[in-house]
């Protein structure tokens, strides 16, 4: 069976993030991109299967302009066997790229539908579910622990009370969580090899898919910048500030 996993191109989370100076979004202009760390954890699960024999191909995929080619290249080099960019400068949401992934899994037949559990510029954790349910597919989230079980899978995922443990029947959509696995780093040797590796491109037109976005952001700011805190002689008066300024007892 062929797995599929979707990649994407954000900021890379040593960056701090600034807001433009309009409000009209975040500053993206000379900041490192990187490949979303829930989007590695995903892809180094797929290799795995397919490095055990489960899985025969591992297909990368990323939506939005031409330079997501690098996360993808970044990919090819960690294991992935070929890759798909659906190139578009709109302004990509959970629901249209939900909707692309979609395609291109029925598209490719696939097996698997491999996503981190949510990328950290929106936190939008939707993309999974919502590609579950335009496919019709059995759904695992926030996974810790997967295994094949012949036509099914016997995952783990963190709740608010612990670990649920799911038995999912093929194909399905299956979103990472932290503890899932240890990426790897991309070798040398592989990060030249992946250059020979197809890329193919395609626009959401082909794959008959409107992306424009359905929400319009208004403006953003940055938050407060927080007040320094002080230090208080004894317990009287932390318990008097924290009565008559802080209003917490």
């Amino acid at each position: 069976m062929k797995a599929m996993v979707a990649v994407k191109r954000v900021i890379d989370y040593n960056v701090k993030i600034r807001v433009r100076s309009d409000g009209s979004g975040v500053e993206t202009a000379g900041v490192k991109m990187s490949m979303n760390p829930f989007d590695e954890i995903a892809l180094e699960e797929a290799v795995r299967l397919k490095e055990a024999g489960t899985v025969s191909e591992v297909i990368a995929v990323s939506m939005g302009a031409s330079a997501c080619q690098e996360t993808l290249r970044t990919a090819l080099a960690v294991g992935a066997d070929r890759a798909i960019l659906v190139e578009t400068d709109a302004d990509l949401q959970p629901l249209a790229v939900s909707r692309m992934l979609s395609v291109l899994a029925k598209r490719e037949e696939v097996s698997l539908l491999f996503l981190g559990k949510q990328a950290i510029d929106d936190d939008a954790n939707q993309t999974g579910q919502m590609a579950a349910g335009f496919l019709g597919w059995p759904q695992g989230t926030f996974l810790s622990s997967l295994k094949v079980d012949g036509t099914h899978l016997v995952v783990e995922r963190e709740v608010d009370g612990g670990l649920e443990s799911l038995r999912l029947a093929i194909p399905a959509v299956l979103t990472a969580d932290l503890r899932l696995n240890e990426p790897r780093y991309a070798s040398l040797p592989n990060i030249m090899k992946a250059k020979k590796k197809p890329l193919e491109t395609v626009t959401p037109a082909d794959l008959g898919v409107d992306p424009a976005p359905r929400l319009k952001v208004l403006s953003l700011a940055e938050p407060p910048a927080r007040a320094g805190g002080i230090r208080v002689p004894d317990v009287a008066t932390l318990v008097a500030k924290l009565h008559s300024e802080a209003k917490v007892i």
